[in-house]
């Protein structure tokens, strides 16, 4: 199995950590406690995957699941297009990527399902290709890039979080002047670990990994399954309410990335 479509409406993983591979990427799921109130989960998920490059989505929602269950539906419908920018050859068409999917949430279509739909739900796309990743971001949910160069220069988060921001009943892509966020980063020479996640990582009673360098730790010189298994536990053990999706994977690259031009190493 190399793609994953998932919503929690379907399997809610309450009181159930998960971790499995979908290939090469590994996925985490957990639902929360019920011993803290948690009922459901209407967190979502979406994995594509070839040889060159992965198309990954992360969906936090709220009120309901039905505002991630419609942006993965749409995903999947455009799929076919989507790919087809994605094996284009030559360097990442990423700037083109990010107009068909705009074209996409802000369609007539688009907008008109979103206004039947109860609550709205954060989303984060993240596609590697070659060696650069590039996100598009609505909304809360997290995105890490962890390697040693930038791990000692402390930096470990590609995205900011915005906090008033959805895609559904409340929608960005209705505005006069939608907002998101997006961009695209070289990665490292030697191995980059590319790391999703939604908020009830961040957000668990007793913050444990609310630093990064908490999540380094817990991730260093393990299998990248065990690592985001003890993630899980973690936050079970701290009797976590919120649902917690994760996804990762490692990307081994051969190329040297962008050092400044006075560097003596």
């Amino acid at each position: 199995m190399n793609n994953l479509s998932w919503v929690g409406s379907e399997k809610d993983f309450v009181d159930e950590p998960d971790v499995r591979w979908v290939d090469r990427v590994v996925v985490g799921r957990f639902g929360g406690n019920s011993s803290a109130g948690q009922t459901k989960n209407e967190d979502g998920c979406v994995i594509w995957q070839n040889e060159k490059w992965e198309f990954v989505a992360i969906l936090d929602a709220h009120k309901s699941s039905e505002s991630a269950e419609l942006v993965i539906r749409t995903l999947e419908l455009f799929k076919e297009n989507l790919v087809e920018i994605l094996e284009m050859k030559g360097p990442p068409e990423f700037k083109r990527l990010e107009v068909k999917l705009l074209g996409i949430f802000q369609s007539e279509q688009f907008l008109n399902d979103c206004k039947r739909v109860t609550g709205e739900t954060a989303c984060l796309i993240v596609v590697r290709k070659a060696n650069y990743v590039w996100w598009l971001s609505v909304g809360d949910c997290l995105v890490y890039v962890l390697h040693p160069d930038l791990i000692a220069l402390n930096q470990f988060q590609l995205n900011q979080r915005q906090f008033f921001e959805w895609i559904g009943q409340v929608n960005t892509f209705k505005q006069a002047v939608p907002c998101y966020t997006s961009g695209t980063r070289e990665l490292r020479r030697g191995n980059n670990l590319i790391f999703l996640t939604t908020d009830g990582l961040v957000e668990c009673p007793g913050n444990p990994f609310s630093d990064p360098s908490n999540l380094v730790a817990a991730l260093n010189e393990k299998e990248l399954d065990e690592g985001i298994l003890q993630l899980l536990m973690e936050i079970e053990r701290q009797n976590v309410r919120d649902s917690t999706t994760i996804i990762a994977w490692n990307v081994e690259v051969e190329k040297e990335g962008s050092i400044p031009s006075d560097y003596k190493g």
